[in-house]
């Protein structure tokens, strides 16, 4: 009888250690981890953060770094009737940078091709 109850205790415990980790696992997933504002395009998580005319895009998959080596893209920028594009382009192990300015207020939309995927969008404001 013991051994049964030590069986359903172990096995108890083992279940519940498994909800927990992936929960911790997920704790970050959408949560801004550099100053930026978050988009999601499926599995791909984009941050965009935009300070002194320069644009970077961190590139990530449930907090797990997304290679961009070959990767492309664009940020087209709405702001009022306004519209720019910011060109995107390597420049990390998970970053694409541009050149350009993003006012508060403005609809940003992410278009993102990464090496041998689906090309990705996703939209966000900037605060």
């Amino acid at each position: 009888m013991k051994l049964k109850t030590l069986l359903i205790t172990t096995s108890l415990s083992f279940s519940l250690s498994l909800g927990a980790t992936q929960a911790l696992a997920h704790a970050e997933h959408g949560q801004p981890q550099h100053g930026g504002i978050h988009a999601e395009a499926g599995e791909a998580q984009f941050e965009i953060v935009a300070r002194e005319g320069k644009l970077t895009v961190y590139v990530t998959s449930h907090g797990a770094p997304l290679d961009t080596a070959g990767a492309s893209g664009k940020l087209t920028v709405l702001a009022g009737t306004a519209k720019s594009e910011i060109d995107l382009k390597p420049a990390g192990s998970n970053l694409l940078q541009g050149v350009g300015s993003v006012p508060a207020g403005a609809k940003l939309l992410v278009n993102v091709q990464l090496a041998g995927k689906k090309a990705l969008q996703a939209r966000a404001a900037m605060k």
